[in-house]
């Protein structure tokens, strides 16, 4: 109980010391209800699932495999950093094993999430560039979803369903 407490006192001290891109996130988003407000995404995110599909609609299988771990850290600061991958103990012969991290400043329109990245584990996501991801909720789940893709010669669109595991970030 008092290390809720502390935790609260803590959190009101650091809204009365925020940033201005931590007071401007708390601003209300125009839009539907489901849109997200930013300072509802500082926290820590846990992957929930990733989901694949091309253009009719069919379903793709998973890029991390059937167990995709990943962790998202948003801070009131605007940094972020991302970490998704294959969570299975082995993973099949002949399969890659896939893994992408990436860090870097952020910003959030309401609609879009846009990491300018400054550090990454892959060329996927070349540091230097932007990654933008649309955003939506659904129910509980944050659902941040790029662009589409070429994926072995067939255009992809991905979802990544994210639930909140803290009001903290990482």
């Amino acid at each position: 109980m008092r290390r809720r407490n502390f935790l609260k006192s803590a959190a009101g001290a650091a809204a009365l010391t925020a940033s201005p891109l931590a007071i401007a996130m708390t601003q209300q988003t125009t839009g539907a209800d489901r849109l997200p407000q930013a300072a509802s995404l500082v926290g820590t995110w846990k992957l929930v699932r990733v989901m694949a599909r091309t253009t009719d609609g069919s379903v793709r299988p998973s890029p991390y495999g059937p167990e995709g771990l990943g962790i998202l850290s948003l801070t009131a600061d605007g940094r972020m950093m991302a970490m998704l991958g294959d969570g299975r103990r082995a993973v099949p012969q002949g399969v890659e094993r896939r893994f992408v991290s990436y860090c870097g400043n952020f910003s959030f329109n309401g609609t879009s999430l846009v990491t300018h990245v400054d550090g990454s584990s892959t060329p996927l996501t070349p540091i230097g560039s932007d990654q933008v991801r649309s955003i939506r909720m659904e129910g509980d789940l944050l659902v941040l979803s790029p662009p589409p893709a070429m994926i072995d010669g067939v255009l992809e669109y991905r979802d990544a369903f994210w639930q909140k595991i803290s009001e903290l970030s990482a």
